[in-house]
């Protein structure tokens, strides 16, 4: 709970039940923060918000119309002061924190909430306090209830992850105008003893803004997601944390002894000794390495042998940048740009997309960004399209994964695939004071040499007319590459190059249709392998066929993200990879011990065998 002053303070529960000392009690959460912490339980607890008993006003809309102008004021007052926070946390958490302070300043401006509230105070009679509650419950509902569609039709959880911190954002902004409205106090972290784990029922990102990553050792909370803002914020700020452990307050005594194991995802009640010496050797080993990786992001990612490998980071969603810098990526092999899409009640404008790109472009210095247009179809983005007004492109077939997806869906509604080229265009524009950006654009899910043909001809269609605008296209323009995911294009890579500038492999959906095998079908999930020798002959098929035709080839799906399968695409004709960016240390540290004389007998040994299994344990006995 919180004293009136802001003090945390210990919940009735942990005052009035002195429990036994005791040892080694697990807990399994979701783990969000890779690291290891301990120290002692800091619970903090805060007062729950009040029950609105009065919905309708007894002073009249004109009354309650200032007591919400008031809120509205306060609230946006205690943003400024988490800005004023920002300048001492790191660079990272400063600007992931700083974009979601902006996200609320435009709630709290002349947005559809406030409208609605306003609405529900003149027209209905409600006290402020029943609007904003009222509205704030409805428009996370119709958020989250979309999330729940788009995951029952989207193996892809990435629009409903989108839709859930969007559901996040209004629920948030609610509970602080009803809190200034009631005077109902917040909690503060600042007098936590210094190494606390901080454990909590619930952390919101404008929680996690007030949090000073020098003075907690890690923290645990009984709910959250991995998908969430505040996920996202912790992992930014670098603190091991665990998120989602089941009856977490009912179990953690304020002050007992804590370890988090951010790797994975386990809590550690009153350890025992050995246990409480092996964690800390642990954390003292991890804060070594971070200052290796540290130095490690200033090397480049070179084999022994003199190879330059070039490794970039895929890009879900802006937030995610300085997760990305941190980690030393070369750039950004892989912005998919769907997040753009999936939290709208229509299609983004040309304008608006600009202003997307464009600050990514700008974020990464002049280092090279690839952008993927809209990949959806097929199984993908379903209950969105509906919603974009895109129905008639939604397949309802038995096999949604054959059917209108990718490229195909784009050549169909050229408006929405024109509109995404003009606005990467507009963004790769050089602007005065800014490092000229590498821009390159990646079409989804190309299968053949026409679906390149007619794409190029919007494309060719668009720079035309954004020329006859006056708009300063880059010279050259933006190279337009495909994606490599089906065993069609990896065959005919020597065709599709004659119309491509450029190829990336996507090693995901390239598995799926190679071994046919949907991973997120428990059935036949054991048969998912990306070590199958099917899929790494044509692996290895295309990046021959790409080296012949002078074709850049990058591989930008999950075999990225692991450091020995990256040195046995090396060995299969690969330098080039894009992958989540928390792998980029450890990739680039292997590939930094390796000569390609290293890598080419993994593949001669891997490529001489037949079975999954076997191939799965030479690669990971590899350099052991």
């Amino acid at each position: 709970m919180t004293e009136a002053s802001g003090r945390p303070t210990r919940s009735r529960s942990a005052r009035s039940s002195r429990r036994s000392p005791r040892s080694g009690v697990f807990l399994q959460g979701k783990a969000i923060t890779p690291g290891m912490g301990l120290g002692p339980a800091g619970r903090v607890e805060e007062l729950p918000l009040p029950d609105i008993t009065e919905r309708y006003s007894a002073i009249g809309p004109e009354a309650e119309g200032v007591r919400l102008d008031e809120a509205i004021a306060r609230a946006l007052h205690q943003i400024e002061k988490m800005r004023d926070r920002l300048v001492g946390l790191p660079e990272e958490g400063r600007e992931e924190i700083a974009s979601l302070l902006m996200v609320y300043e435009r709630m709290l401006g002349p947005s559809r909430l406030l409208r609605q509230v306003r609405s529900r105070i003149a027209d209905e009679g409600l006290c402020a306090e029943a609007a904003v509650s009222e509205v704030t419950r409805e428009l996370a509902l119709q958020v989250s209830r979309m999330a729940e569609a788009v995951a029952r039709e989207n193996n892809n959880t990435q629009e409903a992850d989108a839709n859930l911190r969007l559901a996040g954002e209004f629920e948030e902004i609610g509970r602080r105008l009803v809190r200034n409205l009631t005077g109902i106090s917040y909690r503060a972290f600042s007098s936590l003893p210094p190494g606390s784990v901080l454990v909590a029922e619930q952390l919101r990102p404008a929680d996690v803004a007030m949090i000073d990553p020098a003075r907690i050792a890690a923290v645990v909370t009984q709910g959250g997601g991995g998908a969430d803002h505040t996920a996202i914020l912790l992992r930014a700020l670098d603190i091991p944390a665990i998120l989602a452990v089941p009856n977490l307050m009912a179990q953690v005594q304020e002050g007992e002894m804590v370890v988090v194991d951010g790797h994975l995802g386990t809590v550690t009640l009153s350890p025992n000794e050995t246990e409480l010496r092996l964690a800390a050797e642990s954390a003292q080993r991890e804060v070594k390495e971070k200052r290796a990786f540290g130095r490690l992001k200033r090397l480049p990612a070179q084999l022994q042998s003199g190879e330059d490998i070039e490794l970039s980071a895929n890009l879900e969603l802006p937030a995610e940048l300085p997760m990305l810098m941190r980690n030393g990526a070369k750039g950004i092999g892989l912005l998919r740009s769907e997040f753009l899409f999936g939290e709208r009640e229509d299609l983004p404008d040309e304008d608006g997309q600009t202003d997307a790109y464009r600050a990514i472009v700008q974020a990464m210095d002049g280092r090279p960004v690839t952008i993927r247009v809209l990949d959806w179809g097929g199984e993908k983005g379903r209950a969105c399209m509906r919603r974009l007004g895109l129905a008639e492109q939604v397949a309802d077939g038995d096999n949604p994964a054959l059917g209108l997806r990718g490229v195909r869906l784009l050549l169909r509604v050229p408006e929405v695939l024109e509109t995404q080229f003009a606005a990467i265009l507009r963004a790769a524009e050089p602007a005065e004071g800014v490092p000229p950006g590498r821009v390159r654009i990646l079409l989804p899910m190309v299968t053949s040499a026409d679906e390149i043909v007619d794409a190029r001809e919007i494309y060719d269609r668009v720079v035309r007319r954004l020329k006859r605008k006056e708009h300063t296209l880059p010279d050259p323009l933006p190279p337009l590459g495909i994606m490599v995911e089906t065993p069609a294009a990896a065959l005919t890579v020597d065709t599709l190059a004659r119309h491509a500038d450029f190829m990336a492999l996507g090693t995901n959906d390239l598995t799926m249709y190679t071994l046919a095998v949907d991973r997120a079908d428990s059935m036949v999930a054991d048969r998912y392998s990306p070590l199958h020798p099917g899929v790494l002959r044509l692996i290895e098929a295309a990046a021959d066929s790409a080296l012949r035709a002078r074709r850049p080839i990058s591989v930008c799906g999950e075999m990225a993200s692991d450091p020995r399968v990256v040195a046995l695409l090396i060995g299969l004709g690969l330098r080039s990879f894009s992958m989540n960016s928390a792998s980029l240390p450890r990739v680039k540290r292997l590939i930094r011990t390796l000569t390609l004389e290293d890598c080419d007998q993994l593949r001669r040994q891997v490529m001489l065998e037949t079975d999954p299994v076997v191939i799965r344990d030479l690669v990971r006995q590899f350099a052991t």
